[in-house]
């Protein structure tokens, strides 16, 4: 079947063999093979000689960026991650912390990034990964810790976290950076447990530490902060704009989850105006709290999952004792990967509604093969569920802020939207789209939550209470995912991006971008609009917040010794 020629007169097949491989590639970490040492003394003289250097490649999740023959290290320790930024100062080098590079935007690297560029990229994930508990329901943790790593110590201590994103192989550092979430909303009638938080993770911080500026001594030093100073705001989601070695984060009981997956639910109820009876959205979420909907495309049925807490194992459930549930979706089936290998291989786009009908296939048929439709245990073993084998595409994200009440009206109005102008694009015999829309709703980063008096909210996290709205408790995360080089992809997210900017600005709702996905869209090219990138972006938090937070990354770091083009462009 792998060598199998298609009919459509493409170059060839993409086989399910090469997708697999071409998967763990991009997935796999970095090889330390150390330089040549005359060769690193030439190029990096008065490089800290305790830290090995070697040269390296980059690539994001989806391999839209991508850089090669860059200099990187992995330092043993954050006093040598120290002394490799003063050396990055003295020498005019910037410093790119790197963990699993599971993202799309260019945080870290940005596309076009040449070999021999005066770029340092360090490692965090081989060494900067420990793990200690602390009194009171917290564990100390290293930056390059990955969250199926932490997930595992707290549930060794029967610990855990309300909700995180559904990768594994996400460093903390990374998912801090970018104020990573999951998928929580307290249920109808849920008391909220001891170190509960329904917002990002960057809100668990208590304490965290990071290379940054020191006047008075004239170089970069280890300066740990608390979760009630003003400077920590800053860092607790800072975009790339510096370099966190450790963090204090709070915790609490884990709680054994269960999670139900269905293909039943229409998306016309599921999605249906707000006010209707039926299976609603919002239906779910007061039943639960915790919900999430999968929508293939060119599809009427929605993969929708619903966890609730469940202490014991309600009967039905399949107890799970290890996380990645659903094999049919961490390795594409062979229908799936034969289709994107057409739509790839042989530009054959117009096939998407056959793609999107082939994955909902395969969701539906196999959750009843492998037994995943009710599955229960504890809350790692339900919450993570995506592997780096799936289907690498892109995706655009925002998050809307809204009351609880409103969930359903930004859920109905974008997916009105989206279904009007997908069609509008297929009658053009375009296709934009031939991946998901994927829904999430989580609450907003409460300070109160860490428990710490005075504590700080993170400045730049989209989960930010805004104080002239108190009333806006919640978020809906809408992402949109499309195989990269789709022909019309960026101008139908164009699209899409104008209609949150501008309908929900601020009066009954508000759009911010998801700093880890694609959002600041031209027709044909993402993270490029100059009103997004210049104005829009910063609206959305207010101009008084924004300065704030680009004023105090500056001054930790003045010299700009975290940061890149991109940076330079969005936080000025």
């Amino acid at each position: 079947m792998d060598n199998h020629p298609y009919p459509d007169g493409g170059s060839g097949p993409l086989s399910r063999r090469g997708l697999l491989r071409s998967a763990a590639a991009l997935a796999a970490v970095p090889v330390l093979i150390a330089a040549d040492p005359a060769v690193a003394a030439a190029e990096l003289p008065g490089f800290p000689a305790p830290v090995a250097l070697y040269r390296s490649a980059y690539r994001n999740w989806v391999g839209e960026i991508t850089a090669d023959g860059l200099w990187a290290c992995a330092p043993a320790g954050p006093e040598q991650v120290r002394d490799v930024v003063n050396w990055a100062w003295r020498s005019g080098w910037r410093v790119r912390a790197r963990g699993c590079a599971h993202g799309w935007s260019p945080l870290t690297i940005t596309e076009g990034t040449p070999a021999g560029s005066r770029v340092l990229l360090v490692d965090t994930a081989p060494h900067l990964t420990g793990l200690v508990l602390e009194p009171d329901s917290a564990v100390r943790a290293g930056a390059g810790v990955t969250l199926e790593a932490l997930l595992a110590f707290l549930e060794g201590h029967g610990l855990g976290l309300t909700a995180t994103p559904a990768p594994g192989d996400l460093t903390l550092g990374g998912a801090l950076a970018i104020d990573a979430h999951g998928t929580a909303v307290p249920a109808d009638g849920e008391s909220p447990l001891p170190g509960s938080t329904y917002g990002s993770l960057s809100n668990r911080v208590l304490e965290l530490t990071a290379v940054v500026w020191d006047a008075d001594r004239g170089a970069y030093v280890l300066r740990t902060f608390r979760r009630d100073e003003a400077d920590c705001a800053a860092l607790l989601t800072h975009l790339g704009r510096a370099l966190v070695t450790e963090v204090v984060l709070r915790v609490g009981p884990d709680t054994p989850l269960r999670c139900v997956s269905r293909t039943d639910v229409p998306a016309r109820e599921l999605f249906a105006a707000p006010g209707s009876a039926g299976r609603t959205l919002e239906s779910f979420l007061r039943r639960s709290g915790r919900v999430e909907a999968i929508w293939f495309a060119f599809t009427e049925f929605p993969w929708l999952k619903e966890w609730s807490v469940a202490p014991v194992r309600p009967a039905g459930s399949r107890h799970v004792t290890a996380p990645y549930n659903y094999p049919f979706s961490d390795s594409l089936p062979t229908p799936v990967a034969d289709m994107v290998g057409r739509l790839v291989a042989g530009a054959a786009w117009y096939l998407a509604p056959e793609l999107g009908a082939a994955q909902l296939t395969v969701a539906s048929l196999g959750l009843a093969a492998t037994d995943s439709a009710d599955l229960w245990g504890p809350s790692k073993n339900t919450l993570l569920y995506l592997r780096p084998t799936t289907l690498r595409v892109t995706a655009n994200g925002y998050a809307v802020l809204t009351g609880r009440a409103g969930v359903q009206r930004v859920v109905h109005e974008f997916t009105r939207v989206y279904r009007e102008r997908l069609a509008a694009y297929a009658a053009q015999g375009r296709f934009p789209v031939n991946g998901s829309v994927e829904i999430r709703v989580t609450g907003l980063d409460d300070p109160a939550d860490s428990g710490v008096s005075g504590a700080q909210a993170p400045l730049l996290s989209a989960l930010r209470p805004r104080p002239d709205h108190p009333e806006w408790d919640t978020a809906v995360w809408l992402d949109v995912l499309t195989l990269p080089g789709t022909p019309y992809g960026e101008a139908f997210l164009r699209e899409l991006e104008r209609f949150l900017l501008t309908t929900y600005d601020g009066g009954a709702a508000l759009a911010r971008v998801e700093w880890s996905k694609g959002w600041a869209y031209t027709a044909d090219a993402a993270w490029s609009d100059a009103g997004v990138l210049g104005t829009a972006v910063s609206g959305t938090f207010g101009p008084q917040e924004w300065a704030e937070a680009v004023a105090n990354l500056d001054r930790l770091d003045p010299h700009r010794v975290f940061g890149n083009a991109f940076l330079d462009r969005l936080l000025r």
